[in-house]
């Protein structure tokens, strides 16, 4: 069976490493890649989509990252208990015409014995800021562990 430790139930530093390690694979912007985090019959709420298995959320994440470019993204534990997990988030991103956003949002996610996302329950909010305004400016990739973090920055 395939597994994605740390598993449940979750204590706050085995949450915390559960969601540096979501962060890190959706900054990879690798849509097979971060699929491996869910179980096959994942099912998924993004804003008003829904995705139902690891096939509908490659799909879902290629046309994501085809629209939202310069991707970078930052995550951090707002609660857990036993095999869930809330998260606060923030990324940066550009459309085809360099125009910037910050996206903010909430995550609820529940995982099974293994490890993998079975439930992934997303609401995000866009607001349009300046190129000049973004606060991410990392290589694209994995978050370097000594840039700020969303408290940090005041998110």
């Amino acid at each position: 069976m395939e597994s994605k430790p740390p598993f449940p139930p979750f204590d706050e530093a085995s949450a915390k490493l559960k969601v540096r390690l979501a962060e890190d694979g959706w900054n990879t912007r690798e849509p097979e890649r971060v699929s491996l985090a869910y179980s096959v019959d994942t099912r998924w709420r993004n804003r008003a989509e829904f995705a139902n298995g690891r096939e509908e959320v490659v799909a879902f994440l290629r046309r994501k990252w085809a629209r939202e470019l310069d991707y970078r993204l930052i995550k951090e534990l707002w609660a857990y208990t036993g095999n869930r997990i809330a998260v606060r988030f923030a990324y940066e991103w550009h459309d085809d015409a360099n125009n910037w956003y910050r996206s903010y949002g909430n995550e609820n996610w529940e995982f099974n014995e293994a490890g993998l996302m079975t439930h992934r329950h997303a609401s995000i909010n866009d607001l349009p800021i300046k190129e000049a305004d973004r606060k991410y400016h990392w290589p694209l990739g994995r978050r370097p562990d000594d840039h700020p973090g969303l408290s940090d920055l005041g998110f």
